[in-house]
């Protein structure tokens, strides 16, 4: 459980509250007090203040820090949106606004400030032509990129999406520039907020420009490259964009939980409450019912839970609570495996995917089930709003968000979201296995808005996949060739298949018939959605 008091204490506190205390403790901790520390009021209630994670200090553990080279950047903000830790911000300024402030920092230092800022064609150069006839319109403005050293870990996912731009790069932490680093996050400290006037509300990555946007502030213990953080941070600037920080989150038991309630670092500006893995939509039921009880229907509650929690055994609870009609929106973080309890596949998992209760040997070849699809499942409840994205498309992520928020309804939004170390995947490949993902037909993504229309065709849209019209999509290599893409070439880039593949990459029958489990649920929801499939046509007509 979190208390938002901490960061806000405007708001009522308790009459045990004590902000010097709290203080007391994350110091205590920070030095290497350990489990040494005194209990204290916020054990005994269990509460974890909240953005105490701000506070935490991962600069002596990661070994490489993601360096810029300002030139190349040009304010895509991929690397921002993507960091499961909040440890790069971008930020906007003023040439007067960064001059004024780097007055107050010593001569020798301003140089390699100065050199975080550059003139992007978005901020300053489109900016400037847009508003070249309105003499009242700033300048154009400087686009910065800032690595808070305290925060990152040094998985490298920043490095990965910002792709062949080449603007940010790993180097090795020494003694010489880590100071460098905390003297850039104290001139990004320092500067004013991005002004509103560079913050484009049409470009949903530019969410994360806003300081008041940011209601995961780093800190947890979660993984290196962690591909839940990264869309659970991005679901909370979506919601404060809409509703500021009106709202709370009910939390079923898992790694969220726990890389969030590590103590005493907690994440969250927001209150949010953590029931048992299998409730936390029953939870979420009764706090909906007593904020509606005493005239706070305004407020938005969000539940987060894994596909063991959602999928599995919390599956007849959030069925429940879709069927009740209640304005409750869910976030699905799956990973398909219980990576919280050491793991074991769940039932959201693939056909021959290995893990603990699903060993690979000579009779069985991992997991035989076939994968249990939450999305289509949860259509079928009465009025429910339900998308199955990922959040390194942040089109269709953030534009799925919205539409749970103004949905009058309950709402599902399934997202894949990578276990590095429970599938064999780098720390730094988070969101490219979630691409790869919807690209092999692995995770298609799609959006069910029953306020769309009347037929399902019109409720169900799949923009968003490549070749929306035919069996699987196709890619063009660098050397301007075409290349298919299937369910096996996805496989190949995971650990939890490898077994699947002899010294030449020939896959077995069972991976074969995965594959093909996969391209039957490409072909169901393109029937749903009314698409006529041109290679099933063109296979038809061959006979």
């Amino acid at each position: 459980m979190s208390d938002a008091n901490y960061v806000k204490i405007t708001r009522p506190t308790p009459d045990w509250y004590d902000s010097k205390r709290a203080d007391e403790v994350i110091v205590a901790y920070n030095t290497g007090g350990g489990s040494a520390q005194p209990a204290d009021p916020f054990v005994a209630e269990s509460v974890i203040p909240a953005a105490t994670g701000s506070m935490r200090d991962f600069s002596y553990i990661a070994p490489d820090l993601p360096e810029l080279t300002a030139e190349n950047c040009v304010g895509c903000m991929d690397c921002v949106n993507n960091c499961p830790d909040t440890a790069i911000l971008g930020k906007v300024a003023t040439r007067g606004q960064l001059e004024q402030t780097l007055a107050d920092f010593p001569a020798e230092q301003r140089q390699l400030l100065t050199d975080q800022f550059v003139e992007t064609t978005k901020y300053f150069k489109a900016f400037e032509k847009k508003h070249e006839k309105d003499a009242t319109a700033p300048e154009g403005g400087l686009f910065g990129i800032f690595i808070d050293p305290t925060k990152c870990k040094g998985c490298g996912e920043c490095v990965e999406v910002c792709g062949d731009r080449n603007a940010l790069k790993m180097i090795k932490k020494t003694p010489d520039n880590l100071p460098d680093y905390f003297g850039m996050w104290k001139l990004h400290n320092r500067l004013p907020a991005s002004p509103e006037a560079y913050i484009n509300p049409k470009v949903a990555v530019d969410l994360m420009l806003k300081p008041s946007h940011s209601h995961y502030v780093g800190g947890a213990g979660s993984c290196m490259g962690c591909g839940e953080a990264s869309v659970i941070r991005q679901a909370l600037a979506a919601t404060a964009e809409k509703v500021g920080e009106n709202y709370g989150i009910v939390a079923a038991t898992g790694c969220n939980t726990v890389y969030g309630s590590t103590y005493p670092y907690n994440p969250f500006t927001v209150p949010w409450t953590n029931s048992l893995f299998e409730n936390a939509p029953t939870d979420a039921m009764g706090v909906r019912a007593f904020w509606d009880e005493t005239g706070h229907d305004d407020r938005v509650l969000w539940v987060l839970g894994g596909d063991g929690a959602m999928n599995d055994i919390g599956f007849q609870a959030l069925s429940r609570m879709l069927a009740s009609g209640m304005n409750i929106k869910v976030l699905v973080l799956d990973t398909q495996v219980y990576s919280n309890t050491g793991g074991q596949t769940s039932t959201a998992s693939f056909v021959g995917q290995e893990a603990k209760m699903s060993s690979h040997g000579k009779r069985d070849l991992g997991k035989l089930e076939r994968r249990k699809e939450l999305g289509q499942i949860c259509m079928m409840h009465p009025n429910t709003f339900v998308a199955q994205s990922v959040g390194p498309i942040t089109s269709h992520f953030f534009k799925s968000v919205n539409l749970a928020l103004e949905f009058d309804g309950p709402a599902v939004i399934n997202v894949f979201t990578t276990c590095q170390p429970e599938h064999g995947v780098a720390d730094d490949m988070a969101a490219a296995q979630a691409k790869l993902a919807v690209e092999s037909r692995a995770f298609p993504i799609y959006i069910y808005n029953p306020a769309a229309g009347r037929t399902m065709r019109e409720k169900l849209s799949l923009i968003g996949n490549p070749n929306i019209d035919r069996d699987w999509a196709s890619r063009k290599r660098k050397d301007g060739t075409t290349e298919t893409v299937t369910f096996i070439d996805w496989c190949k880039t995971e650990g939890r298949f490898r077994k699947h593949f002899d010294k030449s990459g020939k896959p077995t029958e069972l991976l074969l018939r995965s594959q093909q489990e996969r391209l039957e649920n490409w072909w169901q929801l393109q029937d749903l959605a009314g698409i006529r499939n041109k290679d099933q046509e063109a296979a038809a007509e061959k006979g």
